[in-house]
């Protein structure tokens, strides 16, 4: 990050009490359009780019279709993968700490954790259960305190505005068409702006946008695992016993079935059951239980079993990998830039789309640090490439991970894919024992550290000291290091499903 990633210009406190302020602002009759950015989509993208561009411009209005909660942090249409398991890793939550200073003991003090994976965790891999190593940090909260929290802070910036429950239509062009000059909104009302930034996630209108300014659609690669989340919270029962936070039950290619148990504000635990193509998880009651008992090991069932319900369970099966290529375009419109979900999103079983966004937020920000809002508008090109960058190593974990299931569609994996995973295989068999693998696998699941971290030559020799991988068991007891949740004598054991 940048040395003004914290700047000292003065940050006001009107904004959080009125976050839809400033409607007129860069108007088509605003003399002062020039010094204006606008930012449309308030998730994490979004907001995480405004607190970034309010460095350089006077003016960023960001444009939000919903209606913003105002007090409690509550569910919004614009983030339907909200009521389902999220994770922000220590690189992550390192970037927006260094953005927005103080934010992660704001977000501990109102009920997120802040803990260690694996160890902190009942987490069973594809190969066996972890051991109580030590990995990397990360922060469990619902996404809605995450949002409001993070909403609420960059608004303290007087700089920034939020226009909510207002969509955008379209884009503007100037003269020559070469150029971006604003957006135009419901009602044929035009905002005008040196440099607009899609940030709108998975509903993004860019590439039709783009076509009717005269530009050709991107090239697209997509993979797609056919991946189903079905969640529910419950309130956590007592259990002095208990010797774990959270817990994962990986799934494999030949038992496409997990689940993921994280602990939550407001003392709850958010159960996501996981599974591919036919596998996919119900969404009714009795099904929810029954699909939990059916997992590789016991223990998220009998975690559960007795635990109070606080929601019905909710289904989310849009998890494709989609890559739209901006940055491989010709031509590319000055004062425009994509980002987030928009231009690359992932399976969200791996956890890496709000890191992403903090990452192309740190992009952008060494992108424009010495720049005036004219040059930033003309960089744009290369903008949109570097931010792009900050998704190729996520892209090669999620779809690597993605194609050893056979129910993937998408391009095949070619051999470096193949050899890559095989390596993999080995590489989380070690990290289940051994803490230096264990440190850098999670450096490199993290986003932490890059992934030749894994390919040293000390790092490969503890991978490869063994000849075989040790048999994977299709069922699993508990660990040794945790044993099994207190009063649960009675619990009947898990059989891979059929």
């Amino acid at each position: 990050m940048d040395d003004d990633a914290t700047d000292n210009h003065p940050r006001t406190t009107h904004s959080r009490a009125d976050p839809q302020a400033g409607p007129q602002a860069g108007s088509r009759a605003d003399p002062q359009a020039g010094d204006h950015a606008v930012v449309l989509g308030a998730g994490m993208a979004g907001l995480l780019a405004a607190r970034v561009l309010a460095r350089r411009f006077p003016r960023v209005t960001v444009i939000e279709r919903d209606e913003l909660p105002q007090g409690e942090a509550v569910f919004r249409p614009g983030l339907p993968q909200s009521r389902h398991a999220h994770v922000l890793w220590s690189r992550g939550v390192d970037l927006i700490e260094l953005m927005l200073p103080g934010i992660t003991g704001e977000l501990v003090d109102a009920g997120a954790h802040l803990l260690d994976s694996p160890r902190d965790f009942l987490w069973l891999s594809p190969a066996d259960w972890f051991g109580p190593v030590s990995g990397a940090r990360v922060l469990l909260a619902s996404r809605e305190l995450l949002d409001r929290t993070v909403r609420r802070e960059v608004l303290r910036d007087g700089r920034i505005r939020v226009r909510a429950g207002t969509p955008a239509t379209g884009l503007t062009a100037g003269p020559d068409g070469r150029s971006v000059t604003g957006v135009e909104l419901r009602d044929g009302e035009r905002l005008a702006a040196r440099l607009v930034v899609d940030a709108t996630g998975r509903t993004s209108k860019a590439t039709a946008w783009l076509t009717e300014l005269g530009h050709p659609a991107p090239e697209v690669t997509r993979y797609d695992s056919h991946l189903g989340y079905s969640s529910r919270y419950f309130a956590i029962p007592v259990d002095p016993g208990r010797r774990w936070q959270g817990m994962y039950v990986q799934g494999r290619p030949d038992i496409p079935r997990g689940g993921v148990l994280m602990p939550q504000d407001g003392d709850r635990w958010l159960v996501t059951l996981i599974g591919n193509g036919k596998h996919a998880p119900p969404v009714k009651d009795e099904e929810f239980f029954t699909f939990a008992r059916s997992l590789r090991s016991p223990a998220l069932y009998d975690a559960i079993r007795d635990a109070t319900p606080l929601s019905a369970p909710t289904a989310f099966r849009g998890t494709a990998n989609e890559w739209r290529h901006y940055e491989r375009l010709e031509r590319w419109p000055a004062g425009f830039v994509v980002l987030g979900d928009a231009a690359c999103r992932f399976n969200p079983v791996y956890g890496h789309g709000m890191t992403v966004a903090a990452l192309a937020a740190e992009a952008l920000a060494k992108e424009i640090r010495t720049l005036n809002p004219g040059q930033i508008a003309a960089a744009s090109r290369r903008i949109q490439r570097r931010t792009t960058a900050a998704a190729a190593v996520p892209w090669q974990i999620a779809t690597s991970e993605d194609l050893r299931y056979p129910v993937t569609d998408g391009p095949p994996p070619d051999r470096a894919t193949r050899i890559l995973q095989r390596y993999m295989a080995r590489v989380v068999a070690g990290a289940n024992t051994d803490p230096a693998i264990a440190a850098r696998f999670f450096g490199v699941l993290s986003l932490t550290s890059s992934p030749g971290t894994l390919l040293d030559p000390v790092t490969m020799v503890r991978v490869l000291s063994k000849w075989r991988l040790p048999k994977a068991p299709d069922t699993a007891d508990y660990p040794a290091h945790h044993g099994p949740p207190v009063g649960r004598g009675d619990r009947v054991e898990s059989r891979p499903p059929a």
